[in-house]
């Protein structure tokens, strides 16, 4: 199961921001759009997400092709990644220690859990995973490495917006709002409740309404190095992880374990 993919936009910079060079923006924007599940996109699919003019895009694709970060597909018409994005991601994930260290304490939650526990940090408007670890005796919910879960409804990424501060916050909710003004009352709600419950049991919850049929709870973290929070979710069915079990169990382990994380970055 992976979230619907949320469109996005290159952000909009001051005319005055003589720094920001769009081109390199737009370019990196279609590579963005290349998420888990999408093994390949044709120009108009991609100008449709970035919400470009297709010829905009089709220079872009062409430049990206010949550098080595997108390999064209001549008989579909279409694109995937190249491997120059390959090189790219890996050298991140390597030198993210926090992998190494959170690896083993996840997968032993996991364990006992049943259920799939998760290492995550925001880019956008979602949370994006960049460590999985599930039960062997969990046959559902299997996310991986770069799967995207949206920012609001679900636990990591309530979580993560618990993490940050109120002025911190705040540009990010009116953003929220603005993607979709109807929805955003309920939305804000669940927001709110997860404020409210990391304050005072230390986790965020989303019990189905990130999907209907899945239960998670999750916790934030400062890792260090300039990198900015990340977030340990622990989540599966609702059939197998109830509400009850999810808080009475699962959640002082969660709490220490993420102690347990920090202690050892920090050392």
């Amino acid at each position: 199961m992976s979230a619907p993919p949320d469109r996005r936009t290159v952000p909009p910079r001051p005319k005055e921001d003589r720094h920001f060079v769009t081109a390199l923006a737009r370019g990196l924007e279609v590579l963005a759009c290349f998420r888990s599940g999408s093994k390949a996109l044709g120009n108009q699919e991609i100008a449709q997400r970035c919400k470009l003019p297709k010829s905009t895009v089709s220079r872009l694709t062409y430049t990206l092709t010949r550098l080595g970060y997108l390999i064209h597909i001549e008989e579909l018409g279409k694109y995937r990644l190249g491997t120059a994005t390959l090189s790219l991601g890996s050298a991140m994930l390597v030198r993210l220690d926090v992998r190494q260290i959170a690896r083993p304490l996840m997968q032993e939650l996991a364990d006992f859990a049943t259920a799939e526990v998760s290492l995550g940090t925001r880019d956008r408007f979602s949370m994006i995973y960049v460590e999985n670890c599930r039960s062997s005796a969990l046959l559902t919910l299997s996310l991986d490495v770069g799967s995207r879960i949206a920012l609001a409804t679900s636990a990591i990424g309530r979580a993560w917006l618990a993490a940050l501060s109120e002025d911190e916050r705040r540009p990010l909710l009116e953003q929220l709002r603005a993607r979709d003004e109807q929805a955003w009352p309920e939305v804000q709600a669940g927001i709110d409740k997860a404020l409210q419950d990391y304050r005072t049991l230390g986790v965020a919850c989303s019990f189905g309404e990130w999907q209907r049929n899945v239960n998670a709870i999750a916790r934030a973290f400062q890792p260090g190095g300039g990198l900015p929070p990340m977030v340990i979710n622990c989540g599966g069915p609702s059939f197998n992880l109830s509400p009850d079990f999810l808080l009475t169990e699962v959640r002082p382990r969660l709490i220490d374990m993420v102690t347990r994380i920090e202690t050892a970055l920090y050392r």
